[in-house]
């Protein structure tokens, strides 16, 4: 009962560290994937934002520092603007900063470029002034210079007494986006959309997404965006969504540009990320298979410790529940019947007295477990197996002639000489007596025993560890 108890624990054990560890492993398994698509979101996202700050945000800042300094601020101050000191300071903040410059004058009414022109600032031609002009906002974004479509920042301008002096800004061409995005594109594989308030898309990585003389691409004619639900087009909540370009899945992610008001989705392909992720998830799999491998070989090996060490307690409660000399009269009437004939063979463990009583109970309880199991395994399946006395076990052999018999009886006893040997007594021999009868008419069995029991006195006689065969005249 101890051992079963022990085996009862380790189960319980072994089922706790089995779902421990699977429920770490899935865990493991969910952490890992989520921080692969972390690092794929984070991966897209930060050249993302440098190209941001590169392209949009530190030309920005830049027309702002110069937009403040006493310089420019006098320049465009004085009653009578002096284009040629206008020129030459544009000319030298394009060779300083490697941008396109432009004043527009509201004093003079004119618009002073970086590259020597001039135009003149009237609604019918520059349109743009006059709208901006009104707002309330001082930092403008816009698209203009159709001939050569520039991306511009406009800078409103203002003296010591507040007084509105016109624009300055920086301007970009769209081919010098174009090829920065197409750069980005061919290193990441993402693409860019710069939308503003009203939907237009400002910049964009697709060329055949910007605008063309003042006619904008909005955002709502583009189909991947058409498909979505209502609710998400209204509110331009993007953020993490799925969308479906050309048969192909793509990732948004939005990033909010608060000074310029624009919304920038960055569209990335899904085919690398799936493949990074299907990566993680691969490794996690295999991982958890060889830890449940690991424990099924832990298992198993735990059972067969168990199984070796409970095996003695099992051979007992076998032994004790062989059929003993008053249940054998039934085994052997109903063999007899089926079978016609049946050999008997008595089986004595010498000198077990002497082993009892010189190495104690415990000893002789595992040298009967010993001879009956190496017994038991040693029968055919149509033989029986039963108990004797507390020492002697006895064995019918249906359909077996005598000398067969005693063949089988000296086969028993030489194997008896390759028992394994005790856990408590290694070095003690084990050896048996065996004596054998036949009957092939139905006899009573204490005659046929009896003369078993006569052959096997004569084995004793004759020095133990031998096989006699007494017949029934």
């Amino acid at each position: 009962m101890n051992v079963f108890r022990t085996l009862h624990r380790s189960f319980l054990i072994l089922f706790a560290v089995v779902v421990i560890a699977i429920v770490t492993l899935v865990h493991f398994s969910i952490s890992k994937i989520v921080a692969e698509q972390s690092r794929a979101q984070q991966q897209s996202l930060s050249p993302a934002i440098a190209l941001i700050v590169e392209q949009l945000l530190k030309p920005l800042h830049t027309s702002e520092a110069l937009g403040k300094s006493k310089e420019l601020v006098e320049l465009m101050d004085n009653e009578n603007i002096d284009e040629t000191e206008v020129f030459s300071t544009l000319a030298r903040l394009n060779r300083e900063f490697n941008l396109y410059f432009f004043i527009a004058s509201e004093k003079s009414r004119t618009q002073y470029n970086s590259d020597g022109s001039q135009i003149e600032l009237n609604p019918q031609q520059v349109n743009w002034y006059f709208k901006y002009r009104d707002t309330d906002a001082n930092t403008i974004a816009d698209i203009g210079k159709w001939e050569d479509t520039h991306f511009y920042i406009d800078i409103k301008i203002y003296n010591e007494n507040n007084e509105f002096l016109g624009f300055f800004g920086i301007g970009k061409s769209l081919q010098s986006f174009l090829s920065v995005f197409d750069s980005y594109k061919q290193q990441y594989g993402y693409d860019f959309i710069f939308v503003d308030e009203a939907g237009d898309i400002m910049l964009s990585s697709e060329a055949n997404l910007l605008a063309d003389y003042s006619d904008f691409t909005n955002l709502s004619e583009l189909p991947w965006f058409a498909s979505l639900p209502e609710e998400v087009k209204n509110q331009r909540a993007l953020n993490n969504r799925l969308i479906t370009i050309n048969q192909q899945d793509y990732l948004v992610a939005e990033v909010k540009l608060s000074q310029f008001k624009w919304t920038v989705f960055l569209l990335t392909p899904l085919d690398q990320r799936q493949a990074d992720i299907s990566r993680a998830f691969i490794f996690s799999v295999v991982t958890l298979l060889v830890v449940v491998f690991g424990l099924f070989l832990l298992i198993y090996n735990l059972l067969y410790y168990f199984r070796r060490d409970m095996q003695p307690e099992v051979i007992v409660r076998v032994a004790n529940r062989l059929p003993d000399r008053n249940n054998l009269a039934r085994h052997y009437e109903e063999l007899l019947c089926e079978y016609q004939s049946l050999s008997v063979i008595l089986v004595d463990i010498d000198n077990f007295s002497t082993i009892n009583d010189t190495y104690g109970r415990n000893v002789g309880d595992e040298v009967l477990d010993s001879i009956s199991s190496y017994l038991a395994s040693n029968l055919r399946e149509k033989d029986l197996l039963g108990r004797w006395s507390s020492e002697e076990f006895i064995i019918l052999l249906p359909d077996t002639g005598p000398h067969e018999a005693f063949d089988i009886a000296q086969n028993l006893r030489h194997g008896f000489g390759s028992l394994p040997a005790l856990k408590s007594q290694p070095h003690l021999q084990l050896t048996g007596s065996f004596g054998v009868s036949f009957t092939a008419s139905p006899r009573p069995m204490n005659e046929v025993t009896a003369h078993a029991e006569d052959a096997l006195y004569q084995a004793r006689r004759d020095g133990c560890n031998l096989v006699r065969l007494q017949l029934i005249e």
